[in-house]
């Protein structure tokens, strides 16, 4: 990486590419296609955030979050290597959530594989805690998915009661 300042900022078609790069090399078997993640950063219904460094994607984030809607869906989540460990998924998560209040929201779940303590942990610490198994979920390896679940507060903005 550039050394350059992370800078996050909303997704953008042109980013689908930067995106991919990760997303095929954290989720080598089970990544999503490139027309799939095209989709969904296009869609008004998602929120996707990119981080940059320099001109480099080095970390997205994207959920499912219908304006009016009781209910947000984080979707995916990835930092590269070499800017891991430096609150990069802390911050994303944080900003899709204030999002998530922000439209309406009032809960957001997730899944995430039950061999990947260190998302546990960090979702934990955010105020998520788990509700459910889905067996099998992530394929082709048959791994099983945590289903987790976080309560959201009312937006503080005007006139919500």
């Amino acid at each position: 990486m550039t050394g350059a300042p992370l800078v996050v900022r909303r997704a953008e078609p042109a980013d689908v590419d930067g995106i991919m790069a990760i997303e095929s090399s954290v989720f080598e078997l089970d990544a999503w296609s490139r027309d799939t993640m095209a989709r969904e950063v296009s869609d008004s219904s998602g929120f996707y955030l990119v981080v940059t460094e320099g001109d480099a994607v080095v970390a997205y984030a994207g959920m499912l979050a219908p304006v009016g809607s009781p209910d947000s869906d984080v979707q995916t989540i990835a930092v590269h290597p070499a800017v891991r460990r430096r609150g990069v998924a802390r911050d994303l998560m944080r900003r899709m959530l204030a999002e998530a209040v922000e439209r309406g929201a009032r809960e957001t779940f997730l899944e995430v594989r039950v061999d990947n303590p260190g998302a546990q942990a960090l979702y934990e610490s955010l105020g998520f805690e788990g509700i459910a198994v889905r067996p099998r979920y992530y394929m082709p390896e048959g791994v099983d998915a945590l289903v987790m679940r976080a309560k959201l507060p009312a937006p503080t903005g005007g006139g919500a009661s």
